[in-house]
């Protein structure tokens, strides 16, 4: 065998061998590629770096969106309003105390035409006042009257040698008690505190100092009150110009007195009951 045909067997011995190193190196080298994307070789050894950690690329800020608070308004600040001045109330008119509109005041409580006759037309409050005062010290103011006197006179009877006074002389006054009983007391008691100032302004320039129109105008009903009852038909003489009666404890009432019991029993009894109603009401 020649020397080259030994070489040659030589060689395909060799060929698996080195077949088989090649595809080891490759595997080795492909293994790794695997492991790194970067090598140096080395010529006499090996030398596998480790691997490069790199740090993943930063997630993006998301920037949150820039919350901007609402612009508050501030409140408005609170400003009184200007409220328009009250229109002040009218002054009341004065009080009309003249005699016209007093009697005109004292002609509505009733439903008695007659009345406007049976009225004074003067000073009617000047007379009320003093005629009170006079009262509730017993006497009688005879030109202080408010009301007209009866048309007709006083009568008497003659019997059995003595004077008796006639019931006739009692009805004269019938009218004027059923003119006071026909008003209302609470309507009478208005019209009394309608006018009391001015019945003060007068009170005051009569009375003593400090006196009160209230407690006189009760001292008189009192007076008239106090006026006993007696049978009829009463007794009387005459002694000069002037009737008297004959008894004597009846003669010695006040004047005042002695003119109710003139009005007769059944009269009396109305102006009693009337002056009893004032008295409990004036006195609450």
């Amino acid at each position: 065998m020649s020397e080259t045909d030994s070489n040659a067997n030589n060689n395909a011995s060799f060929m698996p061998y080195i077949i088989a190193v090649v595809v080891v190196v490759a595997v080795l080298i492909g293994a790794f590629f695997l492991l790194s994307d970067s090598e140096e070789k080395q010529p006499e050894r090996l030398t596998i770096e480790p691997p490069v950690i790199t740090e993943p690329d930063p997630e993006p800020v998301v920037e949150e969106p820039e919350i901007v608070e609402p612009e508050i308004e501030p409140e408005p600040e609170f400003v009184e309003p200007i409220m328009p001045e009250p229109e002040p109330e009218p002054e009341p008119e004065p009080l009309d105390i003249s005699d016209g509109a007093v009697k005109a005041a004292i002609m509505a409580l009733t439903e008695m035409p007659s009345i406007g006759r049976l009225l004074v037309d003067e000073e009617l409050l000047r007379r009320f006042v003093v005629f009170t005062y006079n009262l509730a010290d017993s006497q009688l103011a005879e030109n202080h009257h408010l009301l007209q006197t009866p048309a007709s006179s006083f009568r008497v009877y003659r019997q059995a040698n003595k004077e008796w006074i006639d019931s006739a002389s009692y009805q004269r006054y019938t009218v004027y008690a059923e003119m006071l009983d026909s008003m209302s007391t609470e309507a009478l008691l208005s019209l009394y505190q309608t006018y009391k100032p001015a019945i003060a302004e007068v009170f005051a320039e009569i009375s003593e100092p400090d006196a009160n129109f209230d407690d006189t105008l009760l001292d008189a009903i009192d007076h008239l009150l106090d006026t006993p009852e007696i049978p009829v038909p009463v007794e009387v003489y005459t002694d000069s110009v002037m009737y008297k009666y004959r008894i004597e404890r009846i003669e010695d009432l006040s004047a005042p007195q002695k003119q109710l019991l003139r009005t007769g029993p059944e009269n009396m009894r109305l102006i009693k009951s009337k002056l009893r109603e004032l008295k409990d009401a004036l006195s609450i």
